[in-house]
């Protein structure tokens, strides 16, 4: 399940930013929240699996008609594609009727893109 970024979760999702080769340098991350904290373009979704756990985030900024995955971040157990799967249909979902880009990093994970939304 995809939960909107809410200030209560920043100790857990900047733990899950870390994880990222960019956001590893702590004053990256500060800039980073700074960004996902003050601009409504930018969004943050926490990845809870089934288990309750929260486990991954997404990153993505929103348009009119589009929707760019900027990044996505699971903890090393939950680096699969099936949970890359659940947390793009997700995202489908949350943003029906955007169509949905990736930054060029994470053009891999169009392939999980419901083709119906193209």
């Amino acid at each position: 399940m995809l939960i909107p970024y809410k200030q209560d979760l920043e100790k857990t999702v900047m733990g899950l930013l870390s994880y990222l080769p960019d956001l590893k340098n702590i004053d990256n991350l500060k800039s980073e929240m700074a960004l996902i904290n003050g601009n409504n373009d930018f969004e943050l979704y926490v990845y809870q699996a089934s288990d309750g756990n929260k486990v991954g985030v997404i990153g993505v900024q929103t348009s009119d008609q589009f929707v760019v995955i900027r990044y996505l971040s699971l903890l090393p157990a939950y680096r699969d594609d099936k949970h890359r799967q659940i947390v793009v249909n997700e995202l489908e979902q949350e943003k029906n009727g955007l169509r949905i880009s990736a930054v060029p990093d994470y053009t891999y994970l169009l392939k999980f893109v419901n083709k119906n939304n193209e």
